[in-house]
């Protein structure tokens, strides 16, 4: 692996997905490109692509081999931005990870330094897995719930992820509002698709219903807000997104246990950029403005 050259060739082929594509990025020949990659392939004694008619595609030894490139190149890039001097600049990409549902916390912020900064380009990727950060699979990481404990990160509270147990004027016409937690059988509920759900909100959930209460079953918040909103069922919201819908009415009093905390977390490596740190920045003032934390 003392061939920078030939590991960054596979990295563009893997990128692009042909020979010629990353021959044009590159600015050498498609054989220089083929030649590389024979070369690589041999001395690691794995094949990185599969090859077809449309392309190369990457195989799984091919993917890690492009989350340590693209790492690499982006830390490249970074150095040569800091020795020129226009590491100051706010410019290039910025890609935030974050668990589905949340987009409410981010996107307005997201949307709002790209206006105010024309040369930022974002990538936001919606995920329940968790990327790593290390091999620059996303630049921010939002995460929910214990504080993470990876060594090379830097983590940050971000603030309380507040949720609401929601019932639709349709909803209560027909069948009342529960008087009390002991009351919550007789009614119909939105719940997660996965039985084994670690948000706290869910547990709590289905630790006070039978299963087959829960008639609606759903991992994405904006379906949980149609069947809520349409009077199927009684279910958990977003706070910042049941606020938008006024008609709705809280089917029982907020409670701590319903409520995540979440972390901002980035790699040491990249963490005092000036775009990250502007993003960090913004996020933070965001969130307080709207009374998210």
């Amino acid at each position: 692996m003392d061939n920078w050259d030939e590991i960054r060739t596979a990295y563009q082929v893997a990128r692009i997905g042909t020979v010629s594509g990353a021959a044009d990025v590159l600015g050498v020949h498609h054989a220089t490109v083929i030649r590389h990659i024979d070369s690589l392939e041999g001395r690691l004694g794995a094949k990185l692509f599969q090859r077809h008619a449309r392309g190369y595609t990457a195989t799984e030894a091919g993917q890690e081999l492009l989350k340590v490139a693209q790492a690499t190149e982006d830390q490249f890039a970074h150095l040569a931005a800091r020795i020129t001097g226009a590491g100051n600049d706010i410019s290039g990409e910025i890609v935030v990870t974050l668990l589905p549902g949340l987009a409410e916390l981010v996107a307005p912020t997201l949307i709002r330094l790209q206006r105010d900064y024309p040369d930022l380009k974002v990538r936001y990727v919606s995920d329940a897995r968790l990327f790593r950060l290390e091999y620059g699979e996303a630049h921010v990481a939002i995460r929910a719930g214990g504080k993470p404990q990876e060594p090379d990160n830097v983590v940050q509270a971000f603030c309380t992820h507040r949720r609401g147990l929601y019932a639709s004027p349709t909803y209560v016409d027909r069948h009342g509002l529960p008087e009390s937690e002991d009351d919550l059988t007789k009614h119909r509920f939105v719940g997660p698709v996965d039985p084994e759900s670690r948000a706290p909100f869910n547990r709590w959930l289905m630790s006070r219903v039978p299963p087959d209460a829960i008639t609606f079953r759903t991992n994405e918040d904006s379906v949980a807000l149609e069947a809520v909103t349409g009077g199927a069922a009684i279910g958990f919201l977003p706070v910042l997104l049941a606020r938008r819908y006024p008609d709705l009415v809280e089917a029982l009093p907020q409670r701590a246990d319903w409520d995540s905390p979440l972390w901002l977390v980035t790699h040491v490596d990249l963490h005092r950029t000036p775009r990250i740190q502007l993003f960090l920045k913004a996020l933070k003032e965001d969130a307080q403005g709207c009374g998210m934390c």
